[in-house]
């Protein structure tokens, strides 16, 4: 066996789908179900329209290009849609500076239309009137993130081992990898994926290393099925601030979208409490408030349930993808945060090219697993 990924979400899904495609063979090992974690928590945003340029964004479009690719080939259930994302400003203001961000995202290769506020209601008919104006993301998509990781993984052939906890990374004498633990085996291998989502950290750990992977909470509500009322993904250009903070305090901005099953979504809140899987009211009475501020149509629609999960953070909202120069033999594709969905297929094919010895398809330097200060650790 070539490689052991750790995590069956969608990153070590796709880290297994591109691996056995590059002709290496893995296993997949999760202390759970697949999507058992933050990947079946999601929403399954596939989004460029909230990344400025640099590396982040440079992953989401190659990945978006790859779920183009991969819809082609993966079963329907997986619920590809190429609908598009739509932000909307509420006034002149905060255009100007969508207009700003959008200039730079086209430099970058990101198609981005400006929408005039009196034009927006024939893009999404049921918009609060009043709004400024917007832009018009046509590369924005979605997915069924739990369908979407097990279709992968699926597809990928790999040999999978669920509801095994990974006691250990096996190392040898000089430090390297040579596999892995579990209470009912060990699988041998020159090589371990540490795709372990927000628990990345503590698998760091059992190889003698350390990641600063934290947890960051998220909200979702879900409505009664309805009809189309919501045709893409729509949010206020807030949200794009939110991504991008670093604050633990509580912080929402609805993201409303339509799903085939005809159940709306709205997400999504940020904070961090550790592993606190408490119901937080205030949480969903924003959202709430805000998805019908954008949606009036909403304000009379039941909410059959609310969910949530966490998202892996690291401190600089950059993932860790590659080799650990420190540990010989081990590789992350972690920290991800609330896009893991969206970037998994270019996590994926850089796991995969550095698994193979392949020349990768993006600059690695800014993903480095070992780029963060021993006291930010």
């Amino acid at each position: 066996m070539d490689a052991v990924i750790i995590g069956a979400g969608v990153v070590g899904a796709a880290c297994a789908y591109y691996a056995t495609r590059a002709g290496l063979s893995v296993a997949v090992v999760d202390r759970g179900p697949v999507a058992g974690g933050t990947t079946g928590a999601g929403e399954g945003n596939l989004l460029v329209s909230d990344k400025g340029p640099g590396p982040e964004l440079d992953l989401a479009l190659l990945s978006t290009r790859l779920w183009r690719e991969l819809a082609a080939t993966l079963a329907e259930q997986t619920e590809y849609e190429a609908k598009g994302g739509l932000v909307v400003a509420p006034d002149e203001a905060t255009l100007k500076a969508l207009r700003v961000f959008a200039d730079g995202q086209r430099a970058a290769g990101v198609t981005a239309a400006e929408v005039a506020g009196a034009d927006l209601h024939t893009l999404e008919p049921h918009l609060a009137p009043g709004l400024a104006g917007g832009f018009h993301y046509p590369q924005d998509a979605q997915v069924q993130p739990a369908q979407a990781a097990a279709r992968l993984l699926a597809a990928s052939g790999a040999r999978v081992h669920l509801g095994e906890e990974v006691t250990a990374v096996v190392l040898d004498g000089a430090g390297a990898v040579r596999g892995v633990r579990t209470p009912r085996r060990v699988l041998h291998a020159p090589a371990v994926v540490n795709a372990a989502g927000t628990w990345g950290g503590a698998v760091a750990a059992l190889a003698g290393t350390t990641l600063p992977v934290l947890p960051r909470r998220g909200f979702v509500l879900v409505t009664e099925p309805l009809p189309r009322v919501v045709r893409h993904k729509v949010y206020a250009a807030d949200y794009i601030a939110d991504v991008a903070s670093g604050s633990a305090a509580l912080q929402s901005s609805a993201v409303v979208e339509g799903t085939p099953a005809g159940p709306v979504l709205i997400g999504a809140t940020r904070e961090r409490v550790g592993f606190d899987r408490a119901l937080s009211t205030e949480a969903l009475r924003r959202l709430a408030a805000q998805a019908v501020a954008l949606f009036p149509v909403l304000a009379d629609v039941r909410v059959l349930r609310a969910y949530h999960g966490f998202r892996p953070y690291l401190p600089d909202h950059l993932p860790a993808i590659g080799p650990d120069p420190r540990v010989p033999g081990l590789l992350h594709a972690v920290g991800h945060e609330g896009a893991g969905i969206g970037l998994a297929p270019g996590t994926g094919l850089m796991i995969a090219a550095a698994l193979a010895g392949r020349e990768l398809p993006l600059d690695p330097g800014p993903f480095r697993p070992d780029r963060f200060p021993e006291d930010v650790r």
